[in-house]
């Protein structure tokens, strides 16, 4: 999306799979990941706090496989 300011997470580093997050001037959020930069996902800033709570607190664990974890 031409115009937006891409911000690349901070907990992506170095990494070769990045998240990247831009305000745009509707007021929404958009999201994008650095494999499929024109796969954009857009999303309120109170929908994503909530996401990222929720994330925190442990509510998407069931979703991860033990065997996976490190």
């Amino acid at each position: 999306m031409p115009g937006l300011d891409w911000q690349k997470s901070t907990h992506s580093a170095e990494a070769n799979s990045c998240i990247y997050l831009a305000s745009a001037p509707d007021g929404t959020v958009k999201l994008r990941e650095s494999d499929e930069p024109d796969t954009i996902v857009t999303t309120t800033p109170a929908k994503l706090r909530a996401f990222i709570l929720g994330v925190k607190a442990g509510e998407f664990d069931h979703f991860v496989d033990d065997t996976h974890r490190g």
